[in-house]
Protein backbone atom coordinates (compact mmCIF):
# COMPACT_ATOMS: atom_id res chain seq x y z
CA UNK A 1 0.00 0.00 0.00
CA UNK A 2 1.42 3.37 -1.03
CA UNK A 3 1.84 6.35 1.28
CA UNK A 4 -1.06 8.16 -0.40
CA UNK A 5 -3.40 5.20 0.08
CA UNK A 6 -2.40 4.85 3.72
CA UNK A 7 -3.07 8.55 4.29
CA UNK A 8 -6.45 8.26 2.60
CA UNK A 9 -7.42 5.28 4.77
CA UNK A 10 -6.29 7.18 7.88
CA UNK A 11 -8.47 10.17 6.98
CA UNK A 12 -11.49 7.93 6.39
CA UNK A 13 -10.95 6.33 9.78
CA UNK A 14 -10.79 9.78 11.49
CA UNK A 15 -13.33 12.07 9.76
CA UNK A 16 -12.96 14.87 12.32
CA UNK A 17 -9.22 15.09 11.63
CA UNK A 18 -9.93 15.10 7.88
CA UNK A 19 -12.40 17.97 8.28
CA UNK A 20 -9.92 19.88 10.43
CA UNK A 21 -7.28 19.49 7.70
CA UNK A 22 -9.80 20.66 5.10
CA UNK A 23 -10.72 23.69 7.24
CA UNK A 24 -7.03 24.62 7.57
CA UNK A 25 -6.58 24.39 3.81
CA UNK A 26 -9.67 26.51 3.15
CA UNK A 27 -8.46 29.11 5.67
CA UNK A 28 -5.08 29.27 3.96
CA UNK A 29 -6.74 29.75 0.56
CA UNK A 30 -9.04 32.48 1.87
CA UNK A 31 -6.18 34.38 3.53
CA UNK A 32 -4.02 34.10 0.40
CA UNK A 33 -6.91 35.18 -1.81
CA UNK A 34 -7.62 38.23 0.35
CA UNK A 35 -4.38 39.85 -0.88
CA UNK A 36 -5.55 39.77 -4.52
CA UNK A 37 -7.77 42.70 -5.45
CA UNK A 38 -8.79 44.10 -8.85
CA UNK A 39 -6.90 47.23 -9.90
CA UNK A 40 -7.26 49.20 -13.11
CA UNK A 41 -8.23 47.44 -16.32
CA UNK A 42 -5.57 44.75 -16.38
CA UNK A 43 -7.12 42.13 -14.10
CA UNK A 44 -5.85 41.00 -10.72
CA UNK A 45 -2.64 42.35 -9.17
CA UNK A 46 -1.14 41.84 -5.75
CA UNK A 47 -2.18 44.51 -3.28
CA UNK A 48 0.26 45.44 -0.55
CA UNK A 49 -2.61 46.10 1.86
CA UNK A 50 -3.41 43.29 4.28
CA UNK A 51 -7.07 42.32 4.85
CA UNK A 52 -8.94 44.08 7.62
CA UNK A 53 -9.21 42.62 11.09
CA UNK A 54 -12.94 41.98 10.60
CA UNK A 55 -12.27 40.05 7.40
CA UNK A 56 -9.64 37.95 9.18
CA UNK A 57 -12.07 37.17 12.00
CA UNK A 58 -14.79 36.26 9.52
CA UNK A 59 -12.44 33.97 7.60
CA UNK A 60 -11.34 32.30 10.84
CA UNK A 61 -14.98 31.79 11.98
CA UNK A 62 -15.99 30.32 8.61
CA UNK A 63 -13.02 27.92 8.56
CA UNK A 64 -13.59 26.86 12.18
CA UNK A 65 -17.21 26.01 11.40
CA UNK A 66 -16.10 23.65 8.61
CA UNK A 67 -14.50 21.35 11.19
CA UNK A 68 -18.03 20.21 12.14
CA UNK A 69 -19.47 20.08 8.61
CA UNK A 70 -20.25 16.34 8.72
CA UNK A 71 -21.79 16.37 12.18
CA UNK A 72 -24.15 19.33 11.56
CA UNK A 73 -24.08 20.29 7.87
CA UNK A 74 -27.11 22.61 7.98
CA UNK A 75 -25.86 24.45 11.07
CA UNK A 76 -22.43 24.88 9.49
CA UNK A 77 -24.07 26.24 6.33
CA UNK A 78 -26.00 28.77 8.41
CA UNK A 79 -22.81 29.93 10.19
CA UNK A 80 -20.69 30.17 7.04
CA UNK A 81 -23.53 31.83 5.15
CA UNK A 82 -23.86 34.46 7.89
CA UNK A 83 -20.14 35.34 7.95
CA UNK A 84 -20.14 35.43 4.12
CA UNK A 85 -23.13 37.76 4.17
CA UNK A 86 -21.34 40.13 6.58
CA UNK A 87 -18.25 40.12 4.37
CA UNK A 88 -20.30 40.82 1.22
CA UNK A 89 -21.76 43.93 2.87
CA UNK A 90 -18.70 45.31 4.71
CA UNK A 91 -15.62 44.06 2.85
CA UNK A 92 -13.79 46.63 0.75
CA UNK A 93 -11.85 45.08 -0.87
CA UNK A 94 -13.85 41.91 -0.31
CA UNK A 95 -12.10 38.79 1.07
CA UNK A 96 -13.16 35.38 -0.29
CA UNK A 97 -15.06 34.37 2.88
CA UNK A 98 -17.81 32.92 0.65
CA UNK A 99 -15.44 29.98 -0.04
CA UNK A 100 -16.42 28.49 3.35
CA UNK A 101 -20.13 28.80 2.44
CA UNK A 102 -19.47 27.03 -0.87
CA UNK A 103 -17.81 24.09 0.96
CA UNK A 104 -20.67 23.96 3.50
CA UNK A 105 -23.28 24.01 0.70
CA UNK A 106 -21.40 21.19 -1.06
CA UNK A 107 -21.56 19.13 2.16
CA UNK A 108 -25.29 19.72 2.59
CA UNK A 109 -25.96 18.66 -1.02
CA UNK A 110 -23.79 15.54 -0.65
CA UNK A 111 -25.41 14.38 2.61
CA UNK A 112 -29.10 15.25 2.17
CA UNK A 113 -31.76 14.75 -0.46
CA UNK A 114 -32.23 16.71 -3.68
CA UNK A 115 -35.23 18.74 -2.51
CA UNK A 116 -33.31 19.99 0.54
CA UNK A 117 -30.38 20.86 -1.72
CA UNK A 118 -32.65 22.88 -3.99
CA UNK A 119 -34.23 24.82 -1.12
CA UNK A 120 -31.03 25.62 0.79
CA UNK A 121 -28.99 26.14 -2.37
CA UNK A 122 -31.41 28.68 -3.85
CA UNK A 123 -31.74 30.43 -0.50
CA UNK A 124 -27.95 30.73 -0.07
CA UNK A 125 -27.38 31.86 -3.67
CA UNK A 126 -30.19 34.41 -3.55
CA UNK A 127 -29.28 35.96 -0.17
CA UNK A 128 -25.53 36.24 -0.79
CA UNK A 129 -25.88 37.50 -4.37
CA UNK A 130 -28.60 40.02 -3.49
CA UNK A 131 -26.60 41.31 -0.51
CA UNK A 132 -23.47 41.69 -2.63
CA UNK A 133 -25.32 43.52 -5.42
CA UNK A 134 -27.60 45.73 -3.33
CA UNK A 135 -25.64 46.45 -0.13
CA UNK A 136 -22.02 45.87 -1.07
CA UNK A 137 -19.44 48.53 -1.84
CA UNK A 138 -19.04 47.37 -5.46
CA UNK A 139 -21.43 48.14 -8.35
CA UNK A 140 -24.18 45.58 -8.74
CA UNK A 141 -22.78 44.42 -12.08
CA UNK A 142 -19.27 43.75 -10.72
CA UNK A 143 -17.69 40.40 -11.57
CA UNK A 144 -17.20 39.59 -7.88
CA UNK A 145 -20.98 39.68 -7.35
CA UNK A 146 -21.57 37.31 -10.24
CA UNK A 147 -18.77 35.12 -8.88
CA UNK A 148 -20.70 34.62 -5.64
CA UNK A 149 -23.68 33.38 -7.65
CA UNK A 150 -21.55 31.08 -9.81
CA UNK A 151 -19.51 29.51 -6.98
CA UNK A 152 -22.51 28.78 -4.75
CA UNK A 153 -24.28 27.16 -7.71
CA UNK A 154 -21.20 25.05 -8.48
CA UNK A 155 -20.98 23.91 -4.84
CA UNK A 156 -24.62 22.78 -4.76
CA UNK A 157 -24.38 21.03 -8.16
CA UNK A 158 -21.13 19.22 -7.31
CA UNK A 159 -22.50 18.01 -3.97
CA UNK A 160 -25.67 16.68 -5.60
CA UNK A 161 -23.57 14.83 -8.20
CA UNK A 162 -21.48 13.22 -5.45
CA UNK A 163 -24.61 12.17 -3.56
CA UNK A 164 -26.12 10.64 -6.72
CA UNK A 165 -22.95 8.70 -7.45
CA UNK A 166 -22.81 7.35 -3.91
CA UNK A 167 -26.44 6.27 -4.17
CA UNK A 168 -25.78 4.44 -7.44
CA UNK A 169 -22.71 2.68 -6.02
CA UNK A 170 -24.62 1.69 -2.88
CA UNK A 171 -27.53 0.36 -4.95
CA UNK A 172 -25.13 -1.77 -7.01
CA UNK A 173 -23.50 -3.07 -3.84
CA UNK A 174 -26.88 -3.86 -2.28
CA UNK A 175 -28.01 -5.74 -5.39
CA UNK A 176 -24.80 -7.77 -5.41
CA UNK A 177 -25.18 -8.64 -1.72
CA UNK A 178 -28.85 -9.52 -2.19
CA UNK A 179 -28.02 -11.73 -5.18
CA UNK A 180 -25.30 -13.47 -3.16
CA UNK A 181 -27.70 -14.09 -0.28
CA UNK A 182 -30.31 -15.42 -2.69
CA UNK A 183 -27.80 -17.82 -4.26
CA UNK A 184 -26.73 -19.07 -0.84
CA UNK A 185 -30.32 -19.54 0.33
CA UNK A 186 -31.22 -21.37 -2.89
CA UNK A 187 -28.18 -23.64 -2.50
CA UNK A 188 -29.11 -24.42 1.11
CA UNK A 189 -32.71 -25.11 0.11
CA UNK A 190 -31.67 -27.49 -2.66
CA UNK A 191 -29.28 -29.31 -0.31
CA UNK A 192 -32.04 -29.68 2.30
CA UNK A 193 -34.50 -31.00 -0.31
CA UNK A 194 -31.95 -33.48 -1.63
CA UNK A 195 -31.10 -34.70 1.86
CA UNK A 196 -34.81 -35.16 2.60
CA UNK A 197 -35.34 -37.08 -0.62
CA UNK A 198 -32.39 -39.39 0.05
CA UNK A 199 -33.58 -39.92 3.63
CA UNK A 200 -37.01 -40.95 2.33
CA UNK A 201 -35.45 -43.39 -0.13
CA UNK A 202 -33.28 -44.93 2.58
CA UNK A 203 -36.28 -45.26 4.89
CA UNK A 204 -38.38 -46.94 2.21
CA UNK A 205 -35.64 -49.37 1.21
CA UNK A 206 -34.65 -50.34 4.74
CA UNK A 207 -38.21 -50.60 6.09
CA UNK A 208 -39.37 -52.77 3.18
CA UNK A 209 -36.51 -55.24 3.00
CA UNK A 210 -35.87 -55.53 6.72
CA UNK A 211 -39.56 -56.30 7.24
CA UNK A 212 -39.34 -59.10 4.64
CA UNK A 213 -36.13 -60.43 6.15
CA UNK A 214 -37.71 -60.46 9.60
CA UNK A 215 -40.78 -62.34 8.38
CA UNK A 216 -38.82 -64.93 6.42
CA UNK A 217 -36.34 -65.43 9.24
CA UNK A 218 -39.24 -66.08 11.60
CA UNK A 219 -40.69 -68.62 9.20
CA UNK A 220 -37.33 -70.36 8.85
CA UNK A 221 -36.86 -70.57 12.62
CA UNK A 222 -40.38 -71.96 13.06
CA UNK A 223 -40.13 -74.77 10.51
CA UNK A 224 -36.40 -75.51 10.74
CA UNK A 225 -36.79 -78.78 12.60
CA UNK A 226 -40.00 -80.18 11.07
CA UNK A 227 -39.85 -78.89 7.47
CA UNK A 228 -36.25 -78.17 6.49
CA UNK A 229 -37.16 -77.73 2.81
CA UNK A 230 -39.55 -74.88 3.62
CA UNK A 231 -36.93 -73.40 5.97
CA UNK A 232 -34.39 -73.53 3.16
CA UNK A 233 -36.82 -71.75 0.87
CA UNK A 234 -37.44 -69.06 3.50
CA UNK A 235 -33.70 -68.53 3.93
CA UNK A 236 -33.35 -68.18 0.18
CA UNK A 237 -35.95 -65.41 0.30
CA UNK A 238 -33.98 -63.81 3.14
CA UNK A 239 -30.84 -63.89 1.02
CA UNK A 240 -32.68 -62.44 -1.98
CA UNK A 241 -34.23 -59.66 0.13
CA UNK A 242 -30.82 -58.82 1.59
CA UNK A 243 -29.25 -58.69 -1.86
CA UNK A 244 -32.03 -56.42 -3.14
CA UNK A 245 -31.65 -54.16 -0.11
CA UNK A 246 -27.92 -53.85 -0.68
CA UNK A 247 -28.42 -53.08 -4.37
CA UNK A 248 -30.97 -50.35 -3.68
CA UNK A 249 -28.90 -48.91 -0.84
CA UNK A 250 -25.87 -48.82 -3.12
CA UNK A 251 -27.87 -47.01 -5.81
CA UNK A 252 -29.28 -44.51 -3.30
CA UNK A 253 -26.06 -43.79 -1.44
CA UNK A 254 -24.28 -43.60 -4.79
CA UNK A 255 -26.06 -40.30 -5.35
CA UNK A 256 -23.84 -38.82 -2.66
CA UNK A 257 -20.64 -39.65 -4.53
CA UNK A 258 -18.68 -36.96 -6.31
CA UNK A 259 -18.45 -36.97 -10.08
CA UNK A 260 -14.94 -38.41 -10.06
CA UNK A 261 -15.64 -41.24 -7.62
CA UNK A 262 -15.42 -44.78 -9.03
CA UNK A 263 -18.25 -47.26 -9.28
CA UNK A 264 -20.99 -44.75 -9.91
CA UNK A 265 -24.42 -46.44 -10.04
CA UNK A 266 -25.63 -47.15 -13.53
CA UNK A 267 -28.86 -49.06 -12.75
CA UNK A 268 -31.99 -46.92 -13.15
CA UNK A 269 -34.14 -46.18 -10.13
CA UNK A 270 -37.04 -48.59 -9.59
CA UNK A 271 -40.43 -47.71 -11.05
CA UNK A 272 -43.83 -49.18 -11.84
CA UNK A 273 -42.24 -51.48 -14.41
CA UNK A 274 -41.03 -53.52 -11.42
CA UNK A 275 -44.44 -53.54 -9.71
CA UNK A 276 -45.03 -57.27 -10.25
CA UNK A 277 -41.56 -58.05 -8.95
CA UNK A 278 -42.32 -55.99 -5.86
CA UNK A 279 -45.63 -57.80 -5.35
CA UNK A 280 -43.87 -61.17 -5.66
CA UNK A 281 -41.56 -60.32 -2.77
CA UNK A 282 -44.59 -59.74 -0.55
CA UNK A 283 -46.35 -62.85 -1.82
CA UNK A 284 -43.29 -64.88 -0.90
CA UNK A 285 -43.51 -63.38 2.58
CA UNK A 286 -47.09 -64.65 2.96
CA UNK A 287 -49.09 -61.56 1.97
CA UNK A 288 -51.55 -62.16 -0.89
CA UNK A 289 -51.26 -59.20 -3.27
CA UNK A 290 -53.36 -58.60 -6.37
CA UNK A 291 -52.26 -56.03 -8.94
CA UNK A 292 -54.49 -54.26 -11.44
CA UNK A 293 -53.22 -51.69 -13.92
CA UNK A 294 -55.16 -49.43 -16.27
CA UNK A 295 -52.56 -46.82 -17.11
CA UNK A 296 -52.38 -47.73 -20.82
CA UNK A 297 -48.60 -47.84 -20.87
CA UNK A 298 -48.24 -44.24 -19.72
CA UNK A 299 -44.67 -42.99 -19.76
CA UNK A 300 -44.11 -41.31 -16.41
CA UNK A 301 -41.32 -38.88 -15.51
CA UNK A 302 -38.58 -40.51 -13.47
CA UNK A 303 -39.56 -38.68 -10.28
CA UNK A 304 -43.24 -39.65 -10.58
CA UNK A 305 -42.37 -43.26 -11.49
CA UNK A 306 -40.08 -43.60 -8.47
CA UNK A 307 -42.62 -41.94 -6.15
CA UNK A 308 -45.40 -44.31 -7.29
CA UNK A 309 -43.15 -47.33 -6.72
CA UNK A 310 -42.11 -46.14 -3.26
CA UNK A 311 -45.71 -45.43 -2.25
CA UNK A 312 -46.76 -48.98 -3.16
CA UNK A 313 -43.70 -50.39 -1.44
CA UNK A 314 -44.29 -48.47 1.79
CA UNK A 315 -48.03 -49.17 1.80
CA UNK A 316 -47.53 -52.92 1.35
CA UNK A 317 -44.85 -52.89 4.03
CA UNK A 318 -47.33 -51.30 6.42
CA UNK A 319 -49.93 -53.92 5.49
CA UNK A 320 -47.46 -56.72 6.20
CA UNK A 321 -46.39 -55.23 9.51
CA UNK A 322 -49.67 -53.94 10.91
CA UNK A 323 -52.73 -55.41 9.14
CA UNK A 324 -52.61 -58.87 10.67
CA UNK A 325 -51.66 -62.36 9.44
CA UNK A 326 -54.83 -62.93 7.38
CA UNK A 327 -54.86 -59.63 5.52
CA UNK A 328 -54.92 -59.37 1.74
CA UNK A 329 -53.82 -56.36 -0.31
CA UNK A 330 -54.94 -54.88 -3.61
CA UNK A 331 -52.84 -52.55 -5.72
CA UNK A 332 -54.26 -50.54 -8.60
CA UNK A 333 -52.64 -48.04 -10.97
CA UNK A 334 -55.07 -46.04 -13.13
CA UNK A 335 -54.54 -43.19 -15.58
CA UNK A 336 -57.23 -40.53 -15.04
CA UNK A 337 -56.86 -37.50 -17.29
CA UNK A 338 -53.61 -35.66 -16.58
CA UNK A 339 -52.96 -37.75 -13.46
CA UNK A 340 -52.07 -41.28 -12.50
CA UNK A 341 -53.82 -42.64 -9.40
CA UNK A 342 -52.17 -45.25 -7.21
CA UNK A 343 -54.33 -47.08 -4.67
CA UNK A 344 -53.35 -49.70 -2.09
CA UNK A 345 -56.15 -51.40 -0.12
CA UNK A 346 -56.15 -54.06 2.56
CA UNK A 347 -58.89 -55.84 4.48
CA UNK A 348 -56.98 -56.64 7.62
CA UNK A 349 -58.40 -55.83 11.05
CA UNK A 350 -55.00 -54.79 12.28
CA UNK A 351 -53.03 -55.87 15.32
CA UNK A 352 -54.62 -55.12 18.70
CA UNK A 353 -53.72 -51.67 19.98
CA UNK A 354 -52.14 -50.48 16.74
CA UNK A 355 -53.14 -46.95 15.72
CA UNK A 356 -54.94 -46.13 12.50
CA UNK A 357 -56.61 -49.51 12.01
CA UNK A 358 -53.33 -51.29 12.32
CA UNK A 359 -51.21 -48.84 10.33
CA UNK A 360 -48.51 -46.49 11.52
CA UNK A 361 -50.01 -43.02 11.49
CA UNK A 362 -48.36 -39.68 11.03
CA UNK A 363 -49.21 -38.76 14.61
CA UNK A 364 -48.34 -42.14 16.05
CA UNK A 365 -44.59 -41.98 15.67
CA UNK A 366 -44.26 -43.66 12.27
CA UNK A 367 -42.56 -42.00 9.33
CA UNK A 368 -43.98 -44.10 6.47
CA UNK A 369 -47.14 -42.11 5.81
CA UNK A 370 -45.32 -38.84 6.41
CA UNK A 371 -42.66 -39.82 3.88
CA UNK A 372 -45.31 -40.75 1.31
CA UNK A 373 -47.09 -37.43 1.82
CA UNK A 374 -43.85 -35.49 1.39
CA UNK A 375 -43.09 -37.33 -1.85
CA UNK A 376 -46.54 -36.66 -3.30
CA UNK A 377 -46.60 -33.02 -2.18
CA UNK A 378 -43.17 -32.37 -3.71
CA UNK A 379 -44.56 -33.48 -7.10
CA UNK A 380 -47.70 -31.36 -6.81
CA UNK A 381 -50.03 -34.30 -6.10
CA UNK A 382 -52.32 -35.28 -3.23
CA UNK A 383 -52.32 -38.23 -0.83
CA UNK A 384 -55.31 -39.57 1.09
CA UNK A 385 -54.92 -42.22 3.80
CA UNK A 386 -57.29 -43.65 6.37
CA UNK A 387 -59.33 -46.60 7.55
CA UNK A 388 -61.87 -48.20 5.21
CA UNK A 389 -65.50 -48.60 6.07
CA UNK A 390 -65.96 -52.14 7.38
CA UNK A 391 -62.27 -52.68 8.18
CA UNK A 392 -58.93 -52.36 6.54
CA UNK A 393 -56.90 -49.38 5.36
CA UNK A 394 -56.68 -47.32 2.17
CA UNK A 395 -53.80 -45.37 0.65
CA UNK A 396 -54.71 -43.28 -2.40
CA UNK A 397 -52.19 -41.07 -4.23
CA UNK A 398 -52.90 -38.77 -7.17
CA UNK A 399 -49.71 -37.92 -9.07
CA UNK A 400 -49.48 -35.56 -12.06
CA UNK A 401 -48.17 -37.22 -15.20
CA UNK A 402 -46.31 -34.00 -16.09
CA UNK A 403 -44.39 -32.32 -13.29
CA UNK A 404 -42.98 -28.78 -13.37
CA UNK A 405 -39.59 -27.40 -12.53
CA UNK A 406 -38.94 -24.53 -10.13
CA UNK A 407 -39.21 -22.13 -13.08
CA UNK A 408 -42.64 -23.48 -14.00
CA UNK A 409 -41.48 -25.26 -17.17
CA UNK A 410 -43.00 -28.72 -17.83
CA UNK A 411 -40.69 -31.66 -17.60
Amino acid sequence: MSTLERARCGLKAHPLAADAALAAGVLACMVAGSFAAPQGHHGLTWDVHAPSLLSLLLMLAGAAALVFRRRAPKTVLAVTGTVSLVECVTGDPRAPVAMSAVIALFTVAATTDRSTTWRLGLLTMTVLTAAAMLAGPLPWYAQENLGVLAWTGIGATAGDAVRSRRAVVQAIRDRAERAERTREEEARRRVAEERLRIARDLHDVVAHHIALVNVQAGVAAHVMDKRPDQAKEALAHVREAGRSALDELRATVGLLRQSGDPEAPTEPAPGLSRLEELADTFRSAGLPVSVARADQGTELPAAVDLAAYRIVQEALTNVRKHAGPDAEAEVSVVRVGPNVEVTVLDDGPGKPGAPGAGHASEDGGGHGLLGMRERVTALGGTLTTGPRYGGGFRVHAILPVKTTTAQGEPV
